[in-house]
């Protein structure tokens, strides 16, 4: 298998930490002296054959000084963001150039997983069913009902010797009651956005799916080992539609029922905001008197009183005062920067 890494967006819930032209996974959030993406192409590494890394021009640089120099990895940059279907797609088209109908595999740059040896487990199961035809993702054992991810409904277990389950549907991200109903049933795991199949089967969807889509991704992965790929760039990427691959490829797989789901406990989070990262992280104030739960990240000392599960943020040119309960409105804030403090983005 072939693994393919989208490191792109702001993860601006996690500013100031993370912001456009630093973001999450160039960073060791988790205080382990490596980045998200080095952690996450360690983890990759003892199950792919090579690992294409797509990031966009701006970031093209750091993501190379990042990764290993022993041709394991590679970076392809995009010119601009045009979401995730792009992202993969372009890397999927140009594995199948080279390499004929291979078995890839989707795994976000930002994400943190304590159990390595379950990832690993995972993604070999996953490896087996996509090698069948089908589209496979990896789902995750939700331990409580949980607002800030999306889910998937399983179904039926698949024929023997296949360890999985089909996929009934994708749902967006619920309010806590009906994230509390999901758990009930024992049917639902949370969407981690892993996905997993061969680059014949992708293309083929994206051919009948997005048909604009498939060509220009295929025109582009033609030239990309050869003088004309700049070109082909310049003549095809701007026209690509932007399409994330959950709404362009496994929600409508999944109604054919052709989707399957390998269910798995692996210590994973997204570490989508200060919540997530409290969770990961032992960091914590130098002084908490009745504030259980706090989250510190600073130079100077801080010192929290009486505002449990409070996070307290400082970089060099700004400060952020919230609550882990509050975690998912940062995002927010940061959209409403106004034009003065445009460059603390």
């Amino acid at each position: 298998m072939f693994a393919i890494v989208p490191a792109g967006g702001v993860g601006s819930r996690l500013w100031p930490l993370s912001r456009a032209a630093s973001p999450k996974f160039l960073r060791d959030l988790e205080g382990a002296g490596r980045t998200m993406l080095q952690t996450t192409l360690d983890r990759l590494a003892p199950v792919t054959e090579g690992i294409v890394v797509v990031t966009g021009s701006a970031h093209a640089p750091a993501v190379s000084a990042q990764i290993s120099d022993d041709g394991a990895s590679e970076v392809v940059a995009e010119p601009s963001p045009r979401d995730s279907m792009a992202a993969i797609g372009l890397a999927a088209a140009i594995l199948h150039e080279r390499h004929g109908d291979v078995v890839v595999g989707s795994f976000a740059a930002d994400h943190a997983i304590r159990d390595a040896g379950a990832f690993h487990a995972a993604v070999r199961r996953a490896e087996r069913i996509a090698a069948e035809g089908l589209i496979v993702t990896i789902g995750i054992t939700p331990t409580a009902p949980s607002s800030a991810y999306g889910y998937i409904e399983a179904g039926s277990p698949l024929s023997a010797p296949l360890q999985g389950l089909e996929v009934a549907r994708f749902e967006e991200k619920p309010v806590p009651a009906t994230a509390a109903a999901y758990l009930a049933t024992g049917r639902y795991l949370w969407n981690a956005g892993m996905f997993v199949m061969r680059t014949g089967v992708l293309l083929d969807v994206l051919a009948e799916l997005q048909p604009e889509l498939h060509a220009g991704l295929v025109a582009i992965a033609r030239a990309w080992d050869t003088e004309e790929r700049e070109a082909a760039l310049a003549e095809h990427w701007e026209a690509l539609p932007r399409l994330v691959i959950d709404r362009a490829v496994a929600e409508p797989m999944a109604e054919r029922g052709v989707v399957a789901v390998v269910p798995a406990e692996m210590g994973w989070s997204d570490i989508g905001d200060f919540d997530a990262l409290a969770q990961v992280s032992p960091r914590g104030a130098d002084l908490e008197i009745n504030s259980p739960g706090t989250f510190a990240h600073a130079e100077r000392k801080v010192v929290v009183v009486g505002i449990p599960g409070a996070v307290v943020v400082e970089t060099e040119d700004a400060i952020l005062v919230t609550t882990r309960e509050r975690a998912q409105d940062v995002k927010a804030a940061v959209d409403g920067l106004d034009g003065e403090l445009e460059g603390l983005r």
